[in-house]
């Protein structure tokens, strides 16, 4: 039987949403391992003067606990 474990984490992107959940992963993954899922939580987005400036996601990462 596995265990798993979840984390909480707060990423954001230039681009978009995905490439901020990606950055979330990316990061998550230099100090945790066996990561199995995202999901994401929320969506928000920085505007400045009408234009999207900055995605930002609030995910939580399930990864196997041995």
């Amino acid at each position: 039987m596995a265990i798993m474990k979840v984390i909480e984490v707060l990423a954001n992107s230039n681009k978009s949403w995905e490439d901020a959940t990606k950055n979330a992963v990316i990061q998550a993954s230099k100090s945790v391992k066996q990561i199995k899922s995202v999901f994401v939580q929320s969506q928000s987005a920085v505007v400045n003067d009408g234009e999207v400036t900055e995605f930002r996601v609030n995910v939580k990462i399930t990864f196997e606990v041995t």
